[in-house]
């Protein structure tokens, strides 16, 4: 069994078989989650890379304890202590690399509706090529001439990669609250259990959204200065009420009868968390005590403790970084969300009530399914067709690697960026995430005006 399992990951590597699970007593694995799993893993190889770049601990590891570290850096031409590797003009150059891998990817895949074509064995098989590729890819940046003008130009083109990934996930959370309620507002119908968990759902978001900012209130603000946290807690506070009304009021009510108060409290927690997430990105404001000390004001006690561990911070910020991106690559690249971005809706006398909605609803399974236990360790489960679309599932990832690499750089004050300090502070984090917050209410209250303003077009959420 064990020189089949050789044999089928090295068709995996270097054919255009699917990657299966490496011990046998793993269970079997589709293999559309599969050449999900090898792209995410590729992505998660290049951020971690990129993290390492950025930091100034590592670089100073390095030479310290690899010996003639200054005969290899010139070696190499790349500096005498290896400067043309670290700092953000690298992390924008690696970046680069993985950007165009995926938007080869994503032209490469277009109008791919199985895996039984040519296009779709590239997709889903090759991995070492593609690893080399890759490889080759983020290599070769750093050859690119003129180096000023194409940093200069490359920044400008990660912001709006970087803005436009952050507005397909605002965009879909509006869509996930929406959908969450027209889901189970369907299964009303039947069993009028659905309302009590419609009301209890509602009530817990409208508790952790107003106990969320209450904490925030009493950790993020003091009784003599912090105005700027009071203005912004107060406005967001606020823009969480203004929704909540504008949800129910009866002129939106009449036009959408689904709208209601889960879709607002989703929203409201999401614009909790964010008001959260700025406010810890804060750069600390440090004031003279009456004794002449200095004192770090508008930020929690115990906060102040840990951000004292520099290396545990930026371990514990980086994974937690990584799994977010990664997280929202992968929910966003589903044929659902997809669909949901070009407008396409399940009627709604075709909704089934489900307490899990967001996953497709078990049915029989396929031919490739029922193979038996002996069958191959992988299910080639998009024969008849894809169960996501390819080149959007490119799309969304060179989107990100466009994310990662301004947000790593610390998106517009990149010279003085390095890891180290990115978790302790930064007004430009700040700012992204404070505008990611309004956009968010904004994009959710269009969906509610929108009707009222055409009345004649039919609008599907």
């Amino acid at each position: 069994m064990s020189a089949q399992c050789c044999a089928g990951q090295l068709a995996c590597c270097c054919g255009s078989a699917g990657c299966s699970l490496c011990c046998d007593c793993c269970p079997r694995i589709r293999q559309s989650l599969s050449t999900r799993f090898m792209y995410a893993l590729y992505f998660i190889l290049v951020v971690i890379l990129c993290c390492i770049m950025m930091s100034t601990t590592v670089a100073h590891k390095m030479k310290e304890h690899i010996p003639f570290f200054e005969d290899m850096c010139k070696g190499i031409k790349a500096g005498d202590t290896c400067e043309k590797l670290v700092g953000y003009s690298a992390v924008y150059r690696v970046c680069f690399g993985m950007a165009c891998f995926f938007f080869i990817f994503c032209l490469l895949t277009l109008k791919i509706n199985n895996s039984k074509s040519c296009r779709a064995h590239i997709h889903n098989g090759f991995w070492f090529f593609k690893l080399l590729l890759l490889g080759a890819m983020c290599s070769g940046a750093f050859f690119i001439p003129d180096q000023d003008t194409f940093l200069n130009a490359w920044r400008y083109v990660g912001a709006v990669g970087g803005f436009l990934f952050i507005g397909i996930q605002l965009l879909l959370l509006v869509e996930f609250a929406h959908k969450w309620n027209k889901n189970w507002t369907a299964g009303t119908a039947s069993n009028k259990l659905w309302y009590a968990s419609l009301a209890l759902v509602t009530l817990i978001m409208y508790s952790i959204a107003t106990g969320g900012l209450v904490l925030m209130a009493v950790f993020y603000t003091q009784k003599d200065g912090c105005m700027e946290n009071k203005i912004l807690l107060g406005v967001n506070g606020g823009l969480c009420l203004l929704i909540s009304l504008v949800a129910i009021s009866p002129c939106v009510q009449n036009r959408q009868p689904h709208s209601g108060l889960l879709q607002s409290g989703v929203i409201s927690c999401y614009v909790t968390y964010l008001t959260f997430s700025a406010l810890s990105s804060k750069p600390a404001e440090v004031v003279l005590d009456e004794h002449g000390k200095n004192v770090t004001i508008c930020v929690p006690d115990f906060g102040q403790d840990l951000y004292r561990d520099e290396n545990l911070v930026t371990i514990l910020g980086t994974s937690l970084l990584i799994g977010c991106i990664l997280y929202s690559c992968l929910t966003s690249t589903t044929r659902s969300s997809s669909d949901a971005l070009q407008g396409r809706y399940a009627a709604p006398e075709l909704e089934i009530a489900r307490c899990c909605f967001c996953f497709s609803p078990g049915g029989e399974d396929t031919e490739e399914q029922q193979q038996g236990k002996e069958g191959p360790r992988v299910i080639y489960d998009e024969k008849k067709g894809t169960v996501y679309i390819y080149s959007y599932f490119h799309f969304v990832f060179f989107l990100a690697s466009l994310y990662v690499m301004m947000t790593v750089t610390n998106w517009f004050n990149y010279e003085s960026a390095n890891i180290e300090s990115f978790f302790s502070g930064s007004w430009s984090i700040f700012w992204v995430k404070m505008a990611s917050c309004w956009i968010c209410v904004l994009l959710y209250l269009c969906t509610l005006v929108a009707p009222l303003c055409c009345p004649t077009r039919e609008f599907s959420v």
